[in-house]
């Protein structure tokens, strides 16, 4: 029988983490798998260089999206061609809904022979439930998180397994101690983590909100350290945008403390995301935020979005 040949594609940089663990959990249970993909640093890291720049697809809101449609149509286009040029047995989509939707239908059209699997589905709890049978009309199989999704795709015929929340399998219980002795905090002192994304999008939306209001609580008190841990992929551009954040506060993007940050803070401001639910791990408190355009909130809060709470956590 000869080695299975697995195509993975991510788009964003929690799907390249995730992306990343799947690739390793494969080749520890078969170190013959042929794998493929394209993603960002992450898959790079386990030598898949990407067959195409995903750089383009890191947006945030839905008018956003619209502008940058002609991207996502156009790198769909050259990642079927880039999967179809490698004929795989299957194909892995992970998160990043429009994108790999567009992907799934073009190899469906012209490869109907590859199995594609789509690992995290789009949050049907929460919004336009249609995409459940939009999704089974084009997957073979769904890999989601929580078990309120599988009823969903029921009516729909897709497979579905729960495979739980990634973050918390790769939770490790952070050291505040050893961090804040890293960085000259006393122990009694106070400490607000920011954390203000891992797009650029919304280090450019977000991220100033959260910036704004880290000042605020310091100029409130003196006494209080703040701490800034922009995501690797995105703290080139942080430091650039806010320049002089690093006069007040600390800025760190070592994924390496990432954990021990969290444990050591008393209180966190944070970007919307998988991130609440690494925090919530910690026991630390928080402050969840998002920010986009007045007309994708606009639609988000009166067609889109009928749920009370903005986190999985509330």
């Amino acid at each position: 029988m000869s080695a299975p040949r697995i195509y993975m594609v991510a788009a964003e940089t929690s799907g390249d983490l995730l992306a990343r663990e799947v690739v390793e959990d494969i080749r520890r249970r078969n170190p013959d798998a042929h794998i493929s993909g394209i993603g960002g640093g992450e898959l790079a890291s386990v030598g898949i260089e990407s067959a195409i720049d995903i750089s383009p697809l890191s947006i945030l809101g839905f008018v956003e999206g619209l502008r940058a449609y002609g991207d996502v149509v156009r790198l769909a286009d050259a990642a079927a061609d880039a999967i179809i040029a490698d004929d795989p047995d299957v194909i892995v989509l992970v998160d990043s809904w429009g994108f790999m939707l567009r992907v799934a239908q073009r190899v469906r059209l012209r490869a109907p022979n590859i199995r594609l699997v789509k690992l995290v589905g789009p949050q049907v709890w929460a919004t336009r439930p249609g995409r459940a049978k939009t999704l089974a009309s084009v997957v073979d199989h769904l890999l989601c998180i929580h078990d309120l999704e599988v009823p969903f795709y029921e009516p729909f015929g897709l497979k579905t397994t729960v495979i739980g929340n990634p973050a918390i399998s790769r939770h490790v219980q952070g050291n505040g101690s050893s961090f804040r002795a890293g960085q000259s905090i006393p122990e009694d002192a106070k400490l607000v983590l920011v954390l203000p994304g891992s797009r650029p999008s919304e280090i450019k939306r977000v991220a100033p909100e959260l910036v704004s209001a880290a000042k605020a609580l310091k100029s409130n008190d003196p006494n209080l350290k703040i701490v800034f841990m922009p995501a690797s992929n995105v703290a080139t551009q942080f430091r650039e945008d806010f320049p002089g954040v690093a006069s007040w506060s600390i800025v760190s993007s070592d994924p390496g403390a990432r954990y021990d940050a969290m444990a050591a803070a008393n209180l966190a401001l944070a970007c919307s995301g998988t991130v609440t639910t690494e925090l919530a791990m910690q026991d630390t408190p928080m402050i969840v935020a998002y920010k986009t355009g007045w007309i994708t909130w606009a639609l988000a809060r009166g067609l889109l979005y009928s749920k009370t709470h903005i986190t999985l956590l509330n």
